[in-house]
């Protein structure tokens, strides 16, 4: 696009191209720290012996459902990293004591409940991005503070609507008798484990060390106390993921035994590790080239003031087949509607919005956050796609009432 809509030559591109390859290497870190920061807290004993205990509670398949989703949006809304992973751990616990209950079912639910409590998750990228200070369009927004995005009545509205919408969905979708498929504990299950080995060094013994541990808990724990005391409720990426790391040091009880969680869990943010920089490509070839003047104009054109909104969740959901990950997505989407959104008397917070709202629908039929559930349960994309197409469906017809009605809630 860049050669044939600009001025720009192959070399250009290229030098804009690499020009921007290294400027989210700072925004990655967080990203693939809330992941592995929310897998190591389901990993941790506590939370593992209550997490089997909770499972074992639903007798039925409906009790199941309703049991799985509900505590998966609950760990949502917490972290999208630890609603993810626990999600997907929980389910499988459940279907393991519950032969009635189908295993597709309750593993495609659980994802689709983290999925649609996000639009008020207290981890939503956008948001958190836009309110930490130092983001890279601070020079035009300023920070947006979360009552202007998540606590705002257009993403609680979408976030709870949307929940009650999908637990009616999946409760009429649920299989019943010979269409039941069961966990098999011979094709499905957790794959990844990890042992704690305490060495003769002293080192080693350091590293195993609960005073050490709790030292170190003391001191975070101090600290967040005056954050707070200092910001309010004032949530940020850097302060959310110091919160689940001495969380997680706490509940593990030793350093070595987060670090072992922690490396358990570093396969799943492969993912965030290589695509990210090249998102940061991308976006260096469409600043440098002028693309993103050239797409803002376009949607100046085809949007008024009031489709606006609209128009930006429906191209956030497309968008996101290509750019999959939240905060890539905002990178690379968010400066091309803000320079759009200046020729409308709307605040910027409704394009964090809805970006944020078309990339968490789009998640359902786009593959890349899913992995690590299919990767941990056993099952294949072709298990569970046929429930979040129709959960998908359902939710793009909820954003799209929402964003015709609501944006200016904020």
């Amino acid at each position: 696009m860049g050669l044939t809509m600009t001025d720009s030559s192959f070399v250009d591109m290229t030098t804009y191209w690499y020009g921007g390859f290294w400027d989210f290497l700072a925004f990655t870190t967080q990203m693939i720290l809330i992941l592995v920061t929310g897998y190591a807290l389901v990993k941790a004993p506590p939370v593992e012996k209550l997490m089997v205990r909770a499972a074992s509670l639903p007798k039925t398949q409906t009790q199941a459902l309703f049991t799985a989703m509900l505590v998966s949006a609950a760990a949502g809304y917490i972290s999208w990293g630890l609603g993810f992973i626990f999600g997907t751990l929980f389910s499988i616990e459940i279907a393991k004591r519950l032969k009635t209950a189908d295993f597709r079912l309750l593993v495609a639910a659980s994802y689709t409940a983290v999925i649609a409590i996000l639009p008020a998750g207290l981890s939503l990228t956008a948001p958190l991005l836009v309110n930490t200070p130092g983001h890279s369009t601070e020079d035009k927004i300023g920070l947006i503070p979360l009552t202007e995005t998540i606590f705002s009545p257009t993403m609680l509205l979408m976030a709870f609507i949307g929940l009650a919408i999908v637990l009616y969905a999946y409760y009429k979708m649920k299989p019943e008798g010979d269409e039941i498929v069961p966990f098999d504990s011979k094709e499905n299950g957790e794959k990844t484990t990890f042992e704690i080995k305490i060495g003769d060094t002293f080192a080693e013994k350091l590293n195993h060390s609960k005073t050490i541990n709790y030292i170190l808990v003391a001191l975070g724990v101090i600290w967040i106390v005056l954050y707070f005391i200092n910001n309010g409720f004032n949530l940020e990426l850097n302060i959310l993921n110091f919160i689940f790391i001495i969380l997680g040091l706490a509940l593990h009880g030793s350093p070595e035994g987060y670090i072992s969680a922690i490396a358990s869990g570093m396969s799943s943010a492969a993912g965030i590790l290589i695509q990210f920089p090249f998102y940061a490509g991308i976006m260096g070839m469409m600043a440098g080239s002028g693309l993103i003047q050239i797409i803002s104009e376009w949607f100046v054109v085809i949007s008024n003031e009031y489709t606006f909104p609209l128009f930006t969740y429906y191209s956030a959901i497309l968008v996101n087949f290509f750019v999959p990950s939240a905060g890539g997505q905002w990178q690379v989407q968010g400066p091309i509607m803000l320079e759009a959104l200046q020729s409308f008397d709307l605040p910027a917070a409704v394009v964090v919005n809805a970006i944020s709202v078309g990339d968490m629908v789009g998640n359902l039929v786009q593959p890349f956050f899913v992995l690590p559930a299919l990767g941990l349960s056993g099952l294949k994309l072709k298990d569970i796609w046929g429930f979040c197409m129709i959960a998908f469906v359902l939710l793009v017809i909820l954003g799209t009432i929402i964003f015709l009605c609501t944006p200016w809630l904020i």
